[in-house]
């Protein structure tokens, strides 16, 4: 399973962020995992992914396992969903995981592998950018969900 394969590992990078609500609210909308196409409401983690933004990201499967399937010759995503985390794995397999705070819920994502063949991962370059990266784009989901919770 993805999440005990990437519990295994050690964590490449982290970057976390907190929403002021409830961590069942925020869990809803960040863990949300169903057929059909990829959006806010939908694995939200990877809304803003190129193919997601163009409509070519679709979720299949049902249950805790899933996988994210693009248009073209890209291979699928694969996904997981268990208690209070979300595993992808891509070009990069990580971990988003919801646990209560102070101020409402935290929100940590930790990479723990990435394929170093994959056309925008060049290391040493792209390395320096990841952690920027993975930043930027926990703000964006983070703000989807305190504008959906209005908080």
């Amino acid at each position: 399973m993805l999440l005990n394969e990437l519990d295994a590992l050690p964590t490449l990078w982290e970057v976390q962020g907190t929403v002021a609500a409830p961590v069942a609210a925020v869990a809803e909308l960040l863990l949300a995992v169903t057929a059909g196409r990829v959006g806010d409401d939908n694995l939200l983690v990877l809304a803003r992914a190129s193919a997601a933004r163009q409509g070519a990201m679709t979720v299949v499967g049902a249950g805790h396992t899933f996988r994210a399937e693009l248009a073209g010759h890209v291979e699928p995503v694969e996904i997981q969903v268990e208690d209070s985390r979300l595993a992808v794995q891509s070009w990069y397999g990580g971990v988003h995981a919801v646990t209560a705070c102070s101020t409402g819920t935290r929100v940590v994502h930790r990479v723990q592998r990435v394929l170093p063949e994959h056309p925008g991962f060049a290391p040493g370059v792209a390395e320096l950018g990841m952690q920027t990266r993975m930043a930027r784009d926990l703000q964006r989901v983070l703000a989807v969900i305190a504008d959906r919770l209005g908080c």
